[in-house]
């Protein structure tokens, strides 16, 4: 007799209640299995989030999260084989572990990257011991689902497997959409491992209550009762914790903090150095300008490409609004359209007391319209034309900034430009990054575009470095003039841009390629030449 028939001879001998009450312990064990596989993948997910957050390079960081975490759990499946015996308080022990470590994980690499400098040896090991924990979840998953209800091998392994794929769907979007923007990264983390400690020994300690030993059973519980205790303890004292850790990164006191599900987003003040107010905006720790020199940055970016037609205009990024307000101050402009990604830097920069002194409330102006999307996804879709487009992105060291400088991303900026537009792109800094800086010229130049590299002096950067670029080739380069009518500037004159064309001769155009979504060059030169700074 074949095991199905054995199982359906089984099945049907037994009485109707005993069935039942089969099916409804299966239920609660799957059940089991859909919420531990949620919150092993969003252990996961915030672990290659936050290596993304605090160092960047987020293609290297989800490698040797998957990686490591995808070999420890072929090693915890093969230690959990003498488990079996004993799968319930195995599972449980496991579970317990399991919602410690994951909860804490978060936690355990913010501690290890302010205060100890070890983030990548803490992020292996963290990974290895998570990952050998979910995969000594898989066969002892297995054992207690068969004994349920006798079931033919390869029917149990779908059923649970059907379990745990969902499951891991679910995880996988309430990380971004739910935990994150109701959390955060530290207290999502320490949520998800409450929940994980609860279905994870509550519930198969209740579907097994029988055939555990109440003193096996009473120690699991106090155990699960511990790491609850624990992680609530941490979950109060959380903002503490993170506020004090955060503060190690910078050099200023911290006076505004947050993460999105975007980037992570601080403001530092200080007057310890200037004499005056230096108010600092970092994304994912890279600082974005210093209130005591912005106005170079700025001046730089935006004056030179509002010397032809600008009735209207297009920025892409500058949410801090910094560009718009330069922009404002020429009165014939007539619409201003701000593409940024991130909703929480343009509220920042209409609700921040030191951002709105900075910006002149210039989000407030009428002519402006502004767009949260992304600037690639946005100009796919784009219709209008404008008379002069400012391109105000952070420096390119990741894969989703690296193809905001493709040759394909230039290509789309065409179908808005008016055939005299002027372009203005900011390029990062020849002096550290000289070939990214010049990989950036290539690649405009690849897209059909006439190009004026020139640099600045911004103190808070050091050189740096732009583009300014008009739709064409066969045409001489764009012409580096302010307006006749330009208002009146603290940094630029025509004297200061003739000299900014010209590059010292350690600094001049390099042999390097351009940059396309195939072949991220300019990430390459990025993440390279800035990882000693």
């Amino acid at each position: 007799m074949s095991t199905t028939v054995l199982d359906r001879t089984t099945e049907a001998a037994t009485p109707r209640p005993a069935r039942a009450h089969a099916r409804g312990t299966r239920f609660l064990l799957l059940l089991a299995v859909f919420i531990c596989a949620a919150c092993g993948l969003v252990y996961e997910l915030a672990l290659t989030a936050l290596g993304s957050y605090l160092i960047g390079n987020s293609v290297m960081q989800t490698s040797v999260v998957i990686s490591v975490m995808v070999f420890a759990m072929g090693i915890g499946s093969l230690a959990a084989k003498p488990l079996q015996r004993r799968a319930v308080g195995a599972f449980a022990l496991v579970e317990i572990l399991l919602a410690l470590v994951g909860g804490l994980s978060v936690l355990i690499l913010y501690v290890a990257f302010a205060w100890l400098r070890l983030y990548m040896p803490a992020m292996v090991v963290v990974s290895f011991v998570v990952g050998l924990l979910v995969g000594a979840e898989i066969p002892l998953l297995m054992t207690l689902l068969q004994r349920i209800r006798r079931q033919e091998a390869g029917s149990a392994v779908a059923d649970m497997f059907a379990a745990d794929y969902v499951g891991a769907l679910v995880g996988g979007l309430c990380f971004p959409l739910l935990l994150l923007p109701a959390f955060g990264q530290l207290k999502g983390a320490l949520v998800v491992g409450a929940v994980n400690a609860v279905a994870g020994v509550v519930v198969v300690l209740w579907i097994f209550r029988r055939e555990t030993r109440p003193v096996v059973r009473n120690a699991l519980l106090a155990g699960a009762a511990g790491v609850l205790a624990v992680l609530g303890t941490v979950y109060v004292l959380a903002d503490d914790i993170e506020v004090t850790a955060r503060q190690q990164l910078y050099r200023d006191p911290i006076v505004h903090a947050e993460t999105t599900p975007y980037q992570d987003i601080v403001v530092t003040r200080s007057t310890a150095f200037t004499g005056e107010p230096d108010t600092r905006l970092f994304l994912n720790g890279d600082l974005q300008f210093s209130s005591v020199d912005e106005y170079r940055y700025h001046e730089a970016l935006v004056h030179p490409a509002l010397s032809g037609k600008r009735s209207s205009v297009l920025i892409l990024g500058g949410g801090d609004a910094l560009a718009l307000r330069e922009v404002l101050r020429y009165d014939d402009v007539d619409t201003v359209t701000l593409v940024d990604l991130d909703p929480a830097v343009t509220r920042l920069a209409r609700t921040f007391a030191p951002l709105l002194d900075l910006n002149d409330h210039a989000l407030s102006d009428p002519r402006v319209t502004v767009v949260h999307a992304d600037a690639f996804t946005w100009l796919r879709d784009a219709t209008r034309r404008y008379d002069a487009v400012l391109i105000d992105f952070p420096d390119p060291d990741t894969a989703s900034l690296a193809k905001l400088y493709s040759v394909e991303f230039y290509h789309l900026l065409g179908r808005v430009l008016n055939p005299d537009s002027r372009v203005m792109v900011q390029g990062g800094s020849p002096f550290f990054a000289p070939k990214s800086y010049w990989s950036i010229t290539a690649t405009i130049r690849e897209a059909g575009y006439a190009t004026t590299p020139y640099q600045v002096d911004v103190p808070s950067f050091g050189n740096w470095g732009f583009i300014l670029a008009t739709p064409g080739t066969d045409g001489p380069p764009p012409a580096l003039r302010l307006a006749a009518d330009a208002p009146p500037l603290r940094f630029l004159d025509d004297d200061v841009l003739a000299a900014s064309t010209v590059f010292p001769v350690d600094r001049r155009p390099q042999d390097v390629r351009a940059s396309t979504l195939m072949d991220p060059a300019v990430l390459e030169y990025t993440r390279h030449e800035w990882q000693n700074y």
